[in-house]
């Protein structure tokens, strides 16, 4: 079967629709007027947390954006087109599983990290259905930005040192982690049936159904929707908004309900601004705000710069207070592929009992190459 090397613009149009970044390796067409690419990214990072009594070091994979390999099959049919998408974490050690007393093998795949494994098809006129592992409909809702700093620091606290456990003022660890205490109700990825619509004045509708299909003994059913807008308006401000509500039905124990959504804006002179809120039913809540600056200084690409601030509540326990504040820097290498970057954040936890806990610092320092 003949193939050919198309040209760049439909590596973006594929990859757009694919819901990445415009960034793969060649494109395959067939004579059919299929396609094929392939896709990655690597994205090594080195991590220092330091709980306010030991620092601890290590290597690992940025699990804000963690290294992956996939590739996207399509087949045109008149105005309508079939896909077939398979993408897959590569097992790499992730910064959000290290803590003070465990690190994690270099390397450990399994089936959870597969991340897509689905057939897609978009109509010309009525949307797009998508059945098996991937994206549920409020996947990303609650973490819309343009501020070009999600590398090194953003609403999702819990992906840079998410195991690692805060220290009491006596000198133990609490057992309460990161991750925890500074929640995110985005929405996930689980074996589903999801419909979107069609794009209207820049916004789209999803709704899924979906179970979690690559863990055992997890029963729970997934239900969500999420309403996602998009536009640049004649002023040359860009907007990205989003709205996630989902259901998880556990046996045993009272359903969870989570409501969320983010919403960031750029103005023409680099300036940008992300706010987000999330709420869960059965306890916890918090707020987020980040506001940035990117610009073009290098020859080599853009850079973009920012300052963060969240504030949870409830997230461990009733009545405790979590804050965590961070800056960012993130600098394009446009011919490379490659975004070079630094974060910094720091963390302050309270709570009701009599125990005091020291506030803990983390950095993050690497670089993602996407091909």
């Amino acid at each position: 079967m003949p193939s050919k090397t198309t040209p760049r613009v439909l590596a973006a149009s594929l990859l757009t629709a694919m819901g990445t970044a415009a960034v793969a390796g060649p494109v395959y067409e067939t004579g059919s007027g299929g396609t094929f690419t392939y896709y990655g990214q690597f994205n090594p990072s080195v991590l220092s947390f330091d709980d306010g009594t030991t620092t601890t070091d290590d290597v690992a994979d940025n699990a804000a954006s963690g290294s992956r390999v996939g590739f996207l099959i399509t087949q045109p049919f008149g105005g309508n087109e079939l896909r077939f998408r398979f993408e897959t974490a590569l097992g790499f050690r992730g910064t959000d599983g290290i803590s003070q007393t465990s690190t994690p093998k270099g390397v450990d795949w399994d089936r959870t990290r597969l991340r897509h494994v689905d057939v897609q098809f978009q109509t010309a006129s009525y949307g797009t259905f998508y059945f098996g592992q991937g994206s549920m409909a409020s996947d990303g809702i609650g973490d819309r930005s343009l501020a070009g700093t999600g590398l090194a620091t953003s609403v999702s606290i819990g992906d840079t040192a998410g195991s690692f456990e805060f220290r009491t003022t006596s000198g133990a660890l609490s057992g309460i982690e990161i991750g925890d205490a500074f929640a995110n109700f985005d929405g996930s990825r689980r074996g589903r049936i999801r419909y979107d619509t069609p794009e209207f004045s820049g916004f789209t509708f999803s709704i899924a159904y979906g179970q979690d299909i690559l863990s055992e003994g997890n029963d729970d059913d997934f239900y969500d929707i999420g309403l996602g807008y998009e536009n640049e308006f004649a002023n040359g401000i860009e907007m990205e908004a989003g709205l996630g509500y989902q259901v998880r039905e556990r046996d045993g124990a009272q359903d969870r309900e989570d409501t969320f959504a983010s919403i960031s804006f750029l103005l023409p002179s680099g300036v940008n601004a992300t706010f987000a809120a999330g709420d869960r039913n059965t306890s916890g809540n918090y707020s987020y705000i980040k506001l940035g600056y990117t610009f073009d200084v290098l020859a080599v690409g853009s850079t973009a710069v920012s300052v963060d601030f969240y504030s949870g509540s409830d997230n461990v326990t009733n009545g405790d207070e979590a804050e965590a504040w961070g800056l960012a820097i993130v600098q394009d290498f446009d011919t490379a592929n490659v975004e070079a970057y630094f974060g910094y954040r720091n963390y302050s936890y309270s709570d009701t009992t009599a125990t005091s806990y020291e506030d803990a610092d983390g950095m993050i320092l690497g670089a993602r190459w996407r091909f």
